[in-house]
């Protein structure tokens, strides 16, 4: 049965874009649309769809306001779309919060070059909230398919032994992410060892994201910037569309940023994390990977664990989406299954266990 979508957005434009892309796949049709959330209310009563894509800035009712409503009374998968502006992404951060999937940033006026990349995005996000958790409070169009990457165009795997003892932390997460993270990294001690993370997220928002976490957490959140060293209590995001890797500077952790080609395609990519992680810290990293579609970072963990780390992943009843962390350990790259709420008290439990002195969480 094909997956019912009702697309919200204030643009005439957008809206007619949104509809071709989606109605010429074969599993997927749009079954209405809505100029804004006061009409969108109504037919969604009428036409019960499975799917809503809801504009950030909405007419006579913003759409913020609309999503906490929809969430409340009628749950149901939403995904947000969203300019690139730093306004926008805010706003959709906070759609996050209230109960959107995922979220997708609008095309340029001009998007004849970018269409098929664009058509993919959605129809696979669509795809993937059509079948996501949702928290309460063949195709007529050709689409291409690129060349899916390993962590080999970024870095090769390193063979080394490992003097320093100084742990690291390095995570991986996708659709359902930046709240498993607010969770995780709220629940942090202010000493925590170092902590990279590559979250799926374009240019923009990856900041703001950096930025309100940090006002939540115990310990420094910020965007990562190439060159810096990697100290406890900071945990580091990868900006948008640069690869974040863990890299060594003598006896001290720093962070490279690259423009490497796209892996698994993402970038930035989990993949490329995690095996610098096993390149450059061995036994003394610990991988986590959280909710995600896809497999990104799945062989990058099993790399880990080989290498000797210690690694966790989201089991699937706390998982918006049960993709990464199912693949990682499909391929038996995962030392511990937890639900994200035990994953920190056994987390510093394992660190402790290894003569790590004693953190409270």
């Amino acid at each position: 049965m094909a997956i019912k979508v009702l697309i919200v957005d204030d643009s005439a434009l957008i809206r007619s874009l949104l509809t071709d892309i989606i109605d010429s796949q074969a599993d997927m049709e749009v079954v209405g649309t809505a100029p804004d959330p006061l009409v969108a209310r109504e037919r969604i009563k009428a036409l019960n769809p499975d799917v809503l894509t809801l504009d950030v800035e909405m007419p006579r009712m913003d759409g913020l306001v609309f999503l906490e409503k929809l969430m409340r009374l009628r749950p149901m998968p939403v995904l947000m779309v969203s300019s690139l502006t730093e306004k926008s992404s805010f706003l959709t951060l906070r759609a996050l919060e209230l109960g959107a999937v995922d979220f997708v940033t609008k095309p340029k006026i001009d998007i004849s070059r970018g269409m098929q990349e664009y058509a993919l995005e959605i129809t696979e996000k669509i795809r993937t909230a059509a079948k996501a958790k949702i928290r309460q409070p063949p195709p007529n169009v050709h689409l291409s398919v690129e060349r899916k990457n390993t962590a080999d165009v970024v870095l090769p795997v390193t063979h080394r032994t490992f003097s320093s003892t100084e742990k690291v932390i390095a995570i991986g997460a996708s659709t359902g992410g930046t709240e498993a993270l607010k969770t995780f990294l709220a629940a942090m001690p202010h000493d925590a060892p170092g902590i990279l993370i590559t979250q799926h997220m374009p240019e923009a928002f990856t900041r703001t994201f950096a930025q309100r976490l940090n006002n939540l957490c115990r310990l420094s959140v910020k965007e990562a910037e190439h060159g810096e060293r990697v100290l406890p209590g900071h945990a580091y995001i990868a900006p948008g569309n640069r690869h974040i890797l863990l890299a060594r500077s003598g006896a001290n952790y720093v962070i490279e940023l690259s423009d490497g080609p796209p892996v698994s395609r993402h970038r930035p990519s989990v993949d490329v994390l995690f095996r610098s992680a096993a390149n450059c810290a061995g036994k003394n990293a610990v991988g986590i990977i959280l909710t995600g579609m896809g497999d990104d970072g799945a062989a990058g963990m099993l790399e880990m664990r080989e290498a000797g780390a210690y690694t966790f992943a989201q089991d699937e009843k706390s998982c918006v989406v049960f993709g990464m962390p199912k693949e990682a350990i499909a391929r038996g790259g995962v030392d511990e299954v937890l639900p994200l709420c035990e994953m920190p008290r056994r987390l510093f439990g394992w660190l402790m266990s290894q003569g790590n002195r004693a953190f409270r969480v």
